[in-house]
């Protein structure tokens, strides 16, 4: 296409050299001190440097329009250079509609080209648009995140920040929105964790290092949202890491203490007085709706629901605050296992006695899952009380996942403990542990009751007890002559069943095979017979002889008359 032009290009590399060097040519020395400083020369410098940009504007469109209009092959190569030299120029010279035009028209245009030469002219709308029309997802989120925070401004660009979020929604692209949620948590944080929480939701490709790795990040970041993206790893996910469960207990009981420090709270917590109800139940029927009654009911529950943290750590840091947060240590030296300590708390400190009695029926819990799903219901914390039900199989819904049982040993077990917590309080706790007795008879020993009681102690307030325990003990005594009886009258039946069926099958008699040795086999059984007896062969008769030969032949039924026998014993 240029072929014989290219000699006659000037040598010079740039518009400017040319305008410089026939400045020189025509100005200098004439213009003082020189053709570069000259006030009149540098007016004329920029007037043809206007003139050749408008004479190469002109060119260009002349060459885009016969482009159209000629029905050759285009060259995309060459296309591309002229589309983004014309796009910089119409930048250059401030024509937004004609730049917005060419952008609409050709997409030959090299984004890397114009994009410095927009950003000096603070085009950004039309920065955004090439960045949306490529779809360069990372570009346009950067050019977005700019005119959010002020760096970039430019109206035209109507709410960047809802647009963040809209075009992060759209993309599946999770390290992306991973990225850019974590800084949105810093912009708007409900939206932010719930963008972060559907990508880590459980679908197929999300993995449990990725969402360590967004907790991490949020944490150097923003503690808040971190501690709201990790409820919803352990709460809602359910993840089973042990260390998210850790970092969520300490973090439960940071904020429990956090309220703890402040007056009101602790005058209005401290002033909780007994009553005949748990003391959960108590602590969120009659305390005023507030930020601080809401953290300890999610404190309760998760300490309570939870298995995986490390409870040594909390109990540790619970304890200077023991007078206040009686029930949280009760659960936690729960969780230690150690079962006095959580009883003696129970009743001595809190005098909460049926928390102590469904701290014995339920194996070491003092919250129920009922009661924790009712009020988790009532309070809107129902993602808390969800952590009591355990989770489900892949072939079993959770409605349908059995509960865990407590065994009937470990029942009494608990249940002799906390009669022991009860009897250390001596007469004082007398009608309480009569009240105990007489609920948990089942679970106890008559005698070992009647020898741990101490003798001052009144007869009437074991009567329910003892009525109790005797008529169970006689009701278990008929009950065994019952079964007794039955099964003599189920023998006797088969018995007289089984008769008739052995009669007709009679009987078989076995008699010893008789004797058909030869002479000297006699001999030598009769022998070992009298050496068996301690006599000797040799001094036997024949009439001795003869006589156990007679005896031998009666018993076999032949007549020993017919039978000869010799001297020496032979027939």
């Amino acid at each position: 296409m240029f072929t014989g032009v290219a000699e006659h290009l000037p040598e010079e590399e740039s518009v400017d050299d040319i305008i410089a060097e026939n400045l020189v040519l025509n100005y200098s020395p004439h213009l003082s001190p020189n053709t570069r400083t000259a006030l009149p020369a540098v007016e004329l410098r920029e007037i043809l440097k206007l003139t050749a940009t408008d004479m190469l504007r002109q060119f260009l469109r002349k060459w885009r329009q016969k482009q159209k209009v000629m029905s050759v092959p285009r060259d995309e190569r060459l296309t591309a250079i002229v589309d983004t030299v014309l796009a910089r120029l119409y930048s250059e010279g401030q024509e937004k509609s004609e730049l917005l035009s060419l952008l609409e028209e050709s997409n030959y245009i090299v984004v890397e080209e114009l994009e410095p030469i927009l950003i000096r002219a603070s085009q950004f709308s039309v920065l955004y648009r090439l960045y949306r029309r490529g779809g360069d997802d990372t570009k346009l989120l950067e050019a977005l995140s700019r005119l959010v925070t002020g760096e970039w401004v430019d109206e035209e660009v109507e709410d960047p920040l809802s647009q963040m979020f809209a075009l992060l929604s759209d993309k599946k692209n999770r390290s992306i929105m991973q990225h850019w949620g974590v800084w949105l948590t810093n912009r708007d944080p409900e939206r932010a964790l719930q963008l972060l929480t559907s990508s880590t939701s459980n679908r197929r490709g999300a993995k449990a290092e990725d969402d360590q790795l967004v907790l991490q990040q949020l944490q150097e970041s923003n503690p808040d949202a971190a501690n709201q993206f990790l409820e919803h790893l352990v709460l809602s996910k359910r993840n089973v890491n042990p260390a998210l469960h850790m970092q969520l207990a300490q973090s439960c009981v940071e904020q429990l203490l956090s309220c703890l420090a402040e007056d009101s709270t602790s005058k209005l917590w401290r002033a909780k007085g007994r009553s005949d109800t748990p003391f959960f139940s108590y602590f969120a029927s009659t305390t005023p709706d507030s930020a601080s009654k809401h953290v300890r009911l999610k404190t309760m529950l998760f300490l309570q629901a939870s298995s995986l943290y490390d409870p040594e750590v909390i109990r540790e840091r619970l304890t200077p605050h023991e007078k206040i947060l009686s029930l949280e240590v009760a659960i936690v030296e729960g969780k230690c296992g150690n079962d006095r300590a959580a009883l003696n708390t129970l009743v001595h400190s809190l005098r909460d006695f049926v928390s102590a009695d469904a701290y014995c029926t339920l194996g070491g819990e003092i919250i129920p899952a009922k009661v924790a799903q009712s009020f988790g219901e009532r309070f809107r914390m129902q993602p808390w009380a969800t952590l009591f039900v355990p989770v489900a199989s892949a072939r079993a819904p959770v409605g349908l996942k059995r509960q865990r049982t407590v065994e009937d040993s470990r029942k009494r077990e608990l249940t002799r403990v906390l009669l022991d917590v009860y009897m250390e309080g001596g007469e004082a706790m007398a009608a309480q542990t009569a009240q105990f007795i007489n609920s948990q008879s089942m679970n106890l020993e008559i005698l070992d009751i009647l020898a741990d009681l101490p003798p001052s102690w009144p007869l009437h307030l074991l009567q329910d007890f003892l009525s109790r325990s005797f008529r169970r003990t006689l009701h278990a005594q008929h009950e065994g002559q019952l079964v007794k009886a039955i099964s003599a009258s189920q023998n006797l039946q088969v018995m007289d069943e089984t008769w008739l069926v052995l009669r007709e099958q009679g009987a078989i008699v076995e008699e010893a095979a008789e004797d058909d040795g030869d002479g000297e086999d006699g001999e030598k059984s009769l022998s070992e017979k009298a050496s068996g007896l301690g006599l000797d062969v040799t001094q036997l008769s024949v009439t001795e002889i003869s006589v156990s030969a007679d005896e031998k032949a009666t018993l076999h039924g032949y007549d020993a008359g017919g039978l000869g026998v010799d001297e020496n014993g032979r027939s």
